[in-house]
Order: C-alpha cells, then sequence, then structure tokens
C-alpha cells in the first residue's frame, strides 16, 4: 500500500473518531455532538470503523463490503464515500475513486479532511495540480481543521509539481512552524531550495530530515534527492550512505536508474 494512502486512512480514522456522527450540523443548524448521533449513524460508523481496518490491511474487498453496508444504512455519510474513494485509488479505480470523492463533498462540501484527500487524489493520481489547489485551500479555510499541517504540505508539494516554488516554500513554512520534524515537511522545503539552486538551505533541510527520520523510511525520490543535494555540497560520505540505501531497497525504481546513468542534473 502506498503510504501516502495510509497517511489518508490514518487522519480519516482520526476523524471518524472525533467526530460526534456523520455530517456537520444538527437539525437546528448547531454543530452535532453525541447526543445528536443516531442509532441509524452509529451503526453506520462502526461499519466504516471496520472498513478502515480492512483497507489498512490491505483487505479492499472486504473494506468496499463494509462500507457498502454503512452506505446502505446512512446513504448521507460523507466520510463512508470518502473511504470509498481513497480504496478504490489503491485498486487503481481512478474513475469510481473520482466519483465517490465528488459525492462525499456533495453531502459535505466544507469537510476539511475531505478536501485536503481530495485535493491530494487529484494532485497525485490524476495530475491536476491547479486543480487541486482551490480544494486545499478550502481545507485550510476551515478554522474546525484539526490537521491543518497535512493540508499544508500537500499543498506544497503540489504547488512543486505546478512549477510555483514560491508558493510551494509559503505553504511548506507554514507547515514548520506547526510541525518541524514532519517528514514531508522537510523533503519538500528541500526540494524547493533544490529547485532555487540554494543547496546551502537544501542541505540544511536534508540534514534535518536525516536527523529526525530513519533512513529505511525515506522513499526513492526523498533518497535520490538527498543524494543530489550531497553531489552538490560535496559530501561524497553522505551520498554513499543514501545511495546505499537506494541501490538496496529501490533497485528498480526510475530513481535508481537516474543514479546509475549519472543523471545528477536532470
Amino acid at each position: 500500500m502506498r503510504a501516502a494512502g495510509r497517511v489518508a486512512a490514518a487522519l480519516l480514522l482520526t476523524l471518524l473518531a472525533a467526530c460526534a456522527g456523520p455530517g456537520g450540523a444538527s437539525a437546528g443548524g448547531e454543530l452535532k455532538t453525541a447526543s445528536d448521533v443516531t442509532a441509524v449513524e452509529k451503526r453506520a460508523q462502526i461499519r466504516v470503523q471496520l472498513a478502515v481496518g480492512y483497507y489498512q490491511e490491505g483487505k479492499y474487498d472486504i473494506a468496499l463490503d463494509e462500507v457498502k453496508q454503512a452506505i446502505a444504512v446512512y446513504p448521507e455519510y460523507a466520510e463512508a464515500y470518502g473511504l470509498r474513494a481513497l480504496i478504490y485509488t489503491e485498486m487503481g479505480q481512478l474513475a469510481l475513486a473520482d466519483e465517490n470523492y465528488q459525492h462525499a463533498l456533495r453531502i459535505a462540501p466544507g469537510n476539511p479532511a475531505l478536501s485536503n484527500n481530495y485535493g491530494s487524489f487529484l494532485c497525485q493520481s490524476l495530475n491536476k495540480p491547479a486543480e487541486a489547489m482551490r480544494h486545499f485551500d478550502t481545507a485550510l479555510k476551515n478554522p474546525a481543521y484539526a490537521t491543518p499541517v497535512r493540508a499544508l504540505v500537500n499543498a506544497g508539494v503540489c504547488s512543486i509539481k505546478n512549477r510555483n516554488i514560491d508558493a510551494a516554500e509559503r505553504y511548506l513554512l507554514d507547515a514548520l512552524r506547526l510541525n518541524p520534524d514532519l517528514q514531508a515537511t522537510n523533503a519538500g522545503l528541500a526540494r524547493v531550495y533544490f529547485e532555487r539552486r540554494d543547496y546551502q538551505r537544501a542541505g540544511f533541510f536534508i540534514n534535518r530530515l536525516i536527523d529526525t527520520a530513519k533512513l529505511d523510511t525515506l522513499p526513492a525520490d526523498t533518497l535520490w534527492l538527498a543524494m543530489r543535494v550531497q553531489r552538490k555540497l560535496g559530501d561524497r560520505t553522505h551520498e554513499a550512505s543514501l545511495a546505499a540505501q537506494l541501490r538496496k531497497r529501490f533497485p528498480g525504481s526510475p530513481e535508481y536508474a537516474a543514479f546509475e546513468r549519472g543523471a545528477f542534473d536532470e
């Protein structure tokens, strides 16, 4: 399972645990609390929580069946559609994932976790970074969003993909202020400064990343970026250590192929 999918599932599970129930408001227009949750909604919540567990184990068919039962019990459960979108994304069913995200956001248009997840899907899975940005911004404008750092990082990474390096720096520096040790934040800022050819700053964030994360947890693109930064700084010892990790863990990756042909400046 992709790391991004696991993170999104964990965030969704946190959201489900924190929410009093599906939807966002009670009949009187107030925020929903535990006393507003009906027995039907509680049954749907249990089904979705089970589905999250199966999803995290890679048991997608069982997870989908649990989601289906949750929706049968409570058809307006936005997070159920959001979870089904995550499952379909992992299965490579991108059209179905897109359809479920859109349906979820029609039910709960201001839901920040769903907006963030949909933005990430649009950017990474459908390669629509410009369209994705408005969904990150929707999430960040919601004062009730419990994990804005996730949307900030996603917006920063997506801005890099959209070649808007200035915007990426702004989003990622805001994320850094909220959580200075987050792996994706330091990797993103290293990429920002590498793109600007500010190799000293890029090296600073690569070193922060290496200090706060184990090498064997870094993905191939981050290892390759770190190698390129260390090459620019003339640190062949760290470069060799990173190369060993890339060779050991990702021998068939595009990043390792780039390393093999010496494409440090591509």
